[in-house]
């Protein structure tokens, strides 16, 4: 199946990526969220990414304008009715991507391949809200999308051949490097990443070192480019607590048992880069 229209769901850091990178491959993209303020924020965000690659010369002025006018806002899930391919990439909310694929399944087209940014939620309690869960899969991006080579491609129990195929070669047309992962909570990347960083909460919770510290260690020690607790604010800490209590109601153990401190922080509002304030202070 020939994929020419590209629909993403949702706007912010991870959907406008999403979008840059599919407009980029050559695709008509169209970038929906719940308000016109939000897509228009998610436009600028992608003109002020291609800017920086125009600087660096990576793409010409021309190539800007060009990649720009294939991206179509949109505040209407009605507007997926031409999409072949649609992302979903809204908050880690379960509830409120089942509603979103419930609608989705009604409106796109009876070929159209449904697929889900989720960072941790099963994809095939996803797929159970459509009539194809032949066509529902997993494409976990990372943050930053237009920098960040992985995708994670995640089969449900029902997802086919032909849309594994489909999702695999999309993620390399992109220019990004596929990897496969099976329909477990937080699949691979996240089941790994999340424990670590609530690990590292935890030991600033407990008083083992300062947060400069913590993450100095896991920079110099372990040749992490990012701490962890620096990379929490950069994911969204509200993100990280969603996923490790995916984990923890998924797996029923206790090592994936949020940190106290993380929960203190997100019912504070102190959400990481995006809100201003996180482990670190971004005003």
């Amino acid at each position: 199946m020939e994929i020419n229209t590209f629909g993403v769901i949702g706007s912010g850091q991870m959907g406008n990526g999403i979008a840059q990178v599919a407009a980029m491959s050559g695709l008509q993209v169209i970038m929906n969220d719940i308000s016109d303020e939000l897509v228009q924020k998610g436009l600028k965000n992608i003109e002020s990414s291609l800017a920086r690659s125009v600087k660096k010369e990576r793409i010409t002025g021309d190539e800007q304008k060009e990649i720009l006018s294939r991206i179509t806002p949109s505040t209407s899930l009605n507007d997926m009715e031409s999409a072949d391919f649609v992302v979903e990439a809204a908050i880690e909310n379960e509830t409120i991507k089942n509603t979103i694929f419930q609608n989705l399944d009604e409106i796109c087209p009876k070929h159209s391949i449904l697929s889900s940014n989720t960072s941790s939620i099963p994809i095939g309690r996803i797929a159970s809200q459509t009539s194809r869960p032949d066509k529902v899969i997993g494409m976990h991006f990372m943050n930053p999308v237009p920098v960040m080579k992985l995708v994670e491609v995640i089969r449900g129990l029902a997802t086919s051949d032909e849309t594994f195929q489909i999702t695999w070669d999309l993620s390399k047309k992109f220019g990004k490097t596929p990897a496969e992962a099976n329909d477990f909570p937080g699949f691979i990347a996240n089941r790994i990443l999340m424990p670590m960083i609530n690990e590292a909460v935890f030991a600033l919770y407990h008083g083992v070192g300062k947060k400069e510290d913590i993450d100095t260690v896991m920079k110099l020690g372990m040749n992490h480019p990012m701490g962890p607790l620096a990379l929490a604010d950069l994911i969204g800490l509200d993100t990280c607590l969603a996923i490790m209590e995916t984990l923890y109601d998924g797996f029923k153990d206790s090592k994936y048992r949020p940190c106290p401190l993380l929960s203190k922080y997100v019912e504070a509002g102190w959400l990481g880069r995006k809100s201003g304030r996180g482990f670190y202070s971004y005003n």
